[in-house]
């Protein structure tokens, strides 16, 4: 459970005081294992409930003050537990301990389940092809290794007496004479004739409609990868994106109208000709379970295979490990283009701690310095950068590092900000205090400006002013200072579950986010969006690094 900002006074508004004896080092101090916080974190979250606790001292004296009853032992109990788990996760050693022996009851945890679905599948005996597929990707989506489950299943196998399944011989089909009607998946489809097969390859539209026609797909079961992979096909053919997926659409609404499976009506004595296709056995562990493919031992397998690194231009790049995230907001007071909600799995990659500063950016682009404003020195953020010329940069330090250095999509941007919790901010659900973010604040002129907050700047801060206001991921600046160039064109939201998305459009208007020190609070939102052309560049906006994992 995170840390609220600030700690609500009565324990009833906040379960995380129960936190204070776990067993967990990081529950006690309402952090996160998968999170892997810094020292500077764990320090401020210890201080933090420890002066949370000091406070509740004057209950002993209350014995019938329903708060006290509450707390009981805690308020003696709970510095001595605080005070040993900030030791723990504070020294080296201990905290590599603690951390192996978390990792034994995860790893614990995902083989359980996978006896259950293993005990599942042998239900009858026999452990068929799909199944073992199907259990072997659940596992390794879960963080086990493949010599792990392999054992499991030969040991499951032999206690249960169980036997893999083997498919009997299927005789080849015959055919009277040579006119005779030859069964295919799509034998018979009835597309439309400008998505007839038979075009030469030098038309890429048509030969990219034959494609998609030879996939049999309707709109009832097309995936998001399946489209995904179409485009891509598309594209390799020479289409851009945009021209893939209008193809797809048009191809879905003219099959729409079709009869099942896209047959035609045929006389009874040339259905007679066809002979029934060959039943696979029904696979019991759905794929379904697949969505389950982000659990805390991936992640964790994840953030070892792939420890944090510093740039070339020294900027701190940090992981954020595979995940679900759900995009957008219902919240009073979210806009439009915040809406529908739409679940996103998302795959590891890396993203830097800060954005990029005008000495990082002027090692790439030394002219820049004349852009920079009076107050503003290297360790502010880089502005007057068009999302073009972040672009460059990212290609630039690519050549460099020799890594896939990018802008972070809109869905990277958002869950390296919110993390899975769904919080407002990237610190929880309020913007109450200067020490959390730059935003038009007393120090500034705007009619909007919150004149009850003092932030300590009136335009940019340097990048790292506000620590606690970092993300779950240890991810500073994400709310105000700048507003941060995204990869991704704007496209409304379509509510439906998405993997790894990325705008299709190569043209519009690009997506920047999180706000900067000229917004009122409610643009600091994790899920407010942005936008303006690629070229656009201003004092308040800027933008921070993405790495591809290798």
């Amino acid at each position: 459970m995170p840390l609220p900002a600030p700690l609500p006074d009565s324990p009833s508004r906040w379960d995380g005081w129960r936190n204070y004896n776990s067993d967990d080092p990081y529950q006690r101090l309402c952090l996160d294992f998968e999170s892997n916080p810094s020292p500077e974190q764990v320090e401020d979250n210890c201080r933090q409930l420890l002066v949370w606790w000091q406070k509740k001292l004057p209950l002993k004296n209350q014995p019938s003050n329903p708060a006290a009853q509450l707390l009981r032992n805690g308020i003696d109990d709970a510095p001595k537990f605080l005070a040993e788990a900030r030791n723990i996760l504070l020294n080296p050693e201990a905290r590599r301990s603690a951390d192996e022996r978390l990792r034994a009851r995860l790893k614990e945890s995902a083989s359980a389940e996978f006896f259950k679905f293993l005990a599942f599948a042998l239900s009858d005996g026999v452990l068929k092809p799909d199944d073992e597929n199907n259990l072997y990707h659940l596992g390794s989506a879960a963080g086990l290794l493949m010599e792990e489950m392999r054992l499991m299943v030969e040991s499951e196998l032999g206690r249960r007496g169980a036997t893999r399944y083997v498919a009997p011989p299927v005789a080849a089909p015959s055919f009277a004479s040579r006119g005779e009607f030859a069964f295919s998946p799509n034998a018979g489809a009835s597309a439309p004739p400008r998505l007839a097969p038979g075009a030469t390859s030098g038309d890429p539209r048509a030969e990219f409609a034959r494609l998609i026609r030879l996939s049999g797909l309707c709109e009832d079961d097309i995936t998001d990868d399946q489209r995904d992979a179409l485009c891509n096909m598309g594209e390799n053919l020479g289409l851009t994106g945009g021209e893939a997926e209008d193809l797809i659409d048009q191809y879905l609404e003219d099959v729409s109208g079709l009869p099942p499976n896209g047959a035609k009506a045929a006389s009874p004595s040339r259905q007679a000709a066809v002979p029934p296709p060959v039943k696979k056995p029904p696979t019991r562990v759905l794929e379904s379970i697949q969505a389950e493919k982000f659990a805390p031992l991936h992640r964790d397998v994840e953030r070892r295979q792939h420890p944090p690194f510093t740039a070339f231009t020294g900027a701190d790049m940090l992981f954020i490990p595979s995940g679900i995230l759900v995009m957008g907001s219902t919240a009073e007071g979210a806009a439009p283009n915040e809406q529908p909600l739409t679940k996103t799995n998302l795959s590891c990659f890396y993203i830097s701690r800060h954005p990029v500063t005008n000495a990082q950016y002027e090692m790439f682009d030394p002219t820049h310095s004349a852009k920079r404003a009076g107050w503003a020195d290297g360790h502010h953020p880089a502005v007057y950068v068009s999302s073009v010329d972040a672009i460059k940069f990212c290609e630039w330090l690519s050549r460099h590092d020799g890594k896939k250095y990018r802008l972070p999509t809109e869905a990277e941007w958002e869950f390296a900000a919110r993390g899975t919790d769904g919080r407002s901010f990237p610190w929880g659900e309020k913007l109450n205090r200067g020490d959390l973010a730059n935003f038009a604040d007393c120090n500034t002129t705007f009619p909007w400006r919150d004149a009850e907050i003092n932030d300590g700047y009136p335009e940019t801060s340097p990048v790292g002013s506000y620590p606690r206001g970092a993300s779950p991921y240890g991810i500073e600046d994400m709310a105000g200072n700048v507003w941060e160039w995204c990869l991704d064109f704007y496209e409304p939201y379509k509510g439906k579950e998405r993997t790894n998305p990325r705008t299709n459009l190569t043209v519009g208007r690009r997506i920047y986010r999180g706000g900067s020190w000229k917004s009122r609070a409610s643009s600091l939102r994790t899920t407010a969006r942005n936008f303006n052309v690629p070229e656009y560049c201003a004092n308040d906006v800027g933008f921070r690094i993405a790495c591809e994992c290798q």
